[in-house]
């Protein structure tokens, strides 16, 4: 059976970097729909819980809910309702801001952090799994490749070098 995915859009006369894009995409999607499935049949979770610990695992000190909010690329409310789920299962706690007083900082429980590298640990088995279609030579030259294509996406959102003002001559 064949499945229809982004890619299935694109005829020979497309640009390669279109055919790129999209094969790229569709790679994307399957992985984080087998992620996501996993996740969920495993663990009872969802795709966004896991990142929201993921997060807060890498900051013991825990994060504001702008930066939750920022470093996931979703709204605020929907930060929100992670937060207010996983709190209500004791996973995370909301601690009032150190120096905003308008504002929280959510951090992981001693059960949170558990539970978090538990999931972890599996994650990264499914991973490994899931690439294991390369050899590792291939997965070193695909990073390489792909870093390449960051730096040059980073040059293009960087702001214009402003520009030197001529003297002007009488």
């Amino acid at each position: 059976m064949e499945l229809v995915d982004a890619e299935s859009r694109v005829v020979d006369d497309h640009h390669q970097a279109l055919k790129l894009w999209l094969r790229m995409l569709a790679c994307t999607t399957r992985v984080e729909n087998v992620i996501r499935q996993r996740l969920r049949s495993e663990f009872g979770t969802t795709l966004p819980r896991f990142d929201l610990l993921a997060q807060l695992d890498r900051e013991p000190d825990g994060l504001s809910m702008g930066e939750l909010s920022a470093r996931m690329m979703v709204t605020g409310g929907n930060v929100t309702g992670i937060v207010d789920q996983l709190e209500g299962e004791g996973l995370v706690v909301r601690e009032d801001h150190p120096t905003d007083r308008r504002a929280f900082r959510v951090r992981l429980t001693a059960a949170g952090r558990r539970q978090f590298r538990r999931m972890a640990a599996v994650h990264e088995t499914w991973i490994v799994e899931l690439f294991d279609g390369w050899s590792p030579a291939q997965k070193i030259q695909v990073h390489g490749l792909l870093a390449t294509l960051k730096q040059h996406l980073a040059a293009l959102d960087a702001p214009p070098a402003p520009r030197s003002k001529r003297k002007e001559s009488a």
